[in-house]
Order: C-alpha cells, then structure tokens, then sequence
C-alpha cells in the first residue's frame, strides 16, 4: 500500500503550523471543489486527496500519529504499527463513506471502533463564503453631490447582469458602499460574499478637481479684468454672480468657500473660479486707435 504524503498534498511543510495548514487546505479546496472546478471529474479525485491531507493534518492526534508513522511504515524490519492504529486508539478516526483512500482506511478509518462517530467525508463537508469583491464606481460630480440612482454592469461567469445601486447624497472620493450577497459565489452550498463599490469622482466636462476642491475656468471680457466688473460662475449648485477686481490676471483664481465636492458628513471642499481673460480678435478703427494710444503709439 502507498504512503500518502499529505504534507506534499496540502503544499506545506512538516513544520507548519495549524494555521498554516488551514490556509493551504481553503485555498487548494476553493481551487479544487468540483462545484467551481471546470473539469469535474479531475477535481473530485483532487478535492478528495485535499480533504483527506486536512483530516489527518488539521487534527493535533491524528497529525502525531501520522508524523510517527512515517513515509518508511511499510519498510523490512520496521516495527508494525500498534494495534491501536486500526481501533482508532478509543479517538474518534471516523473517514466516513468510504470517501478516502485506503491508506486512511486503514490507520484512521476507526475499524473495529464500535460504530464510533463518522465524519462524512463528502464534498459538503467544505462549504465556504464566497470572496468579497472590490470594483471602483465612477460617479458624476452631481452625482456625489445629490445622489441618485446608478445602473452597472457585472460580469457574472461570463453572463452579464444588471445591477442598480442607490448613491448616498454626499458620497466622497474612496468611500466604499456595500452590497450585501453581491460578491463571489460560494462553494458547498456557502453564502456569497459582498461587493464593495468604490467610489471615484469621474472627469467632468466643465470643472477640474484637486482633492476635494472644484475648478472651472470663467471667461473674464479683458475691459473687465482691467477696470473690474462681475461675471456670472456656473457652479453644480447654480450660477452665482462674482465680483471680479481691477487688475485681475489671467489664470488668478477667486474662491467660493464651501461649493466643491464632499469632504467629510457635513463638510465640502471649495469652488476656486479661474480667470479665462478674453482679447478681442477683431478690432474696428475705433477700437484699434485705442489700443493703439494706450500702448503709446498714437
């Protein structure tokens, strides 16, 4: 009869710790569970060899027994196991089902144990939460500011479906909204996980943002960044009417505190608008002389 190296199933070393091996274990039985595995049949054989590794190892006893057993048990000369070893030594050893190999069988399998308690080892006997999953939600400025309701796309296996997520008024940058059971599948009848949309503030025709603050170029007639006047700020709150200095420069910025995007509960960034000074590309005789007179050359 082959010794089964359980170790070398589960990929870890004989010094791992019990943690260690639960991680392998989950991580080739998600792999490998014929629920999610392509190739059923191949899986199944795999699934069982993990489960059965997991059954010995994940067992303190068991695992002691296991490691003074040895890979050489079957060896000349070698002393034959206790008899202990096929009772089950009074543990309960049950594999169950006849679902693992007969090395187990054999010293695990609890013969001649009085009907103890088996443990079934089927594929049921794994079932696990499906993975959370993070997938990023561009929303529109408005959207961040007043909320509203956003239809996506997600791919499901291959199938696309339709999910619909209410956007909470006031939803910053990096901010994560769940949706409970939207998530990975499971395995072994195992619920699924949750998906976490992450927010991202989309590109915006009209304004730029830095951090949580907005900026939007206004046009400013060139009479007006010189003499002063007041333009007209569109804003995602409406236009205000801004006063805007003598002297005004070209690309200097004028503050609107509290208009920008979502900062914290109750708290938003800034507006800045940007001078976008306008010169005149036609000029009448009039207008030319003027120029002309202020430039000194009249």
């Amino acid at each position: 009869m082959q010794f089964k190296d359980y170790y070398s199933v589960l990929g870890v070393a004989k010094t791992a710790t019990q943690d260690e091996i639960r991680k392998a274990f989950r991580k080739l039985a998600r792999t490998h569970h014929p629920d999610v595995a392509k190739d059923k049949k191949t899986a199944e054989t795999k699934f069982k060899e993990i489960n059965e590794a997991n059954e010995v190892l994940s067992d303190p006893e068991k695992r002691k027994r296991y490691d003074e057993l040895g890979a050489d048990w079957n060896s000349p000369g070698r002393q034959a196991p206790p008899q202990d070893w096929q009772q089950g030594g009074g543990m309960d050893f049950g594999g169950g089902g006849g679902g693992f190999s007969d090395f187990f069988e054999m010293f695990f399998g609890g013969r001649g144990n009085g009907g103890g308690k088996k443990r079934k080892a089927g594929f049921g006997a794994f079932a696990q939460r499906g993975n959370d999953v993070e997938l990023e939600l561009p929303v529109t400025i408005e959207e961040a500011l007043h909320g509203g309701r956003k239809a996506f796309s997600l791919d499901r296996g291959g199938r696309a479906e339709t999910v619909t997520v209410n956007i909470p008024r006031g939803v910053r940058a990096g901010q994560k909204i769940r949706l409970a059971g939207q998530g990975g599948e499971g395995i072994g009848g195992g619920e699924r996980g949750d998906l976490y949309l992450i927010v991202k503030v989309a590109p915006h025709v009209d304004y730029r943002t830095d951090g949580f603050d907005l900026i939007r170029a206004v046009p400013v007639p060139v009479w007006s960044a010189v003499l002063g006047g007041e333009v007209e700020v569109p804003t995602p709150d409406g236009t205000v009417k801004m006063k805007i200095p003598a002297g005004t420069q070209p690309g200097q910025k004028f503050r609107l505190k509290g208009r920008g995007l979502p900062s914290g509960k109750d708290t938003r960034g800034d507006f800045f608008a940007e001078a976008k000074v306008l010169l005149p590309t036609i000029l009448g005789e009039k207008e030319r002389a003027l120029w002309e007179q202020l430039a000194g050359r009249a």
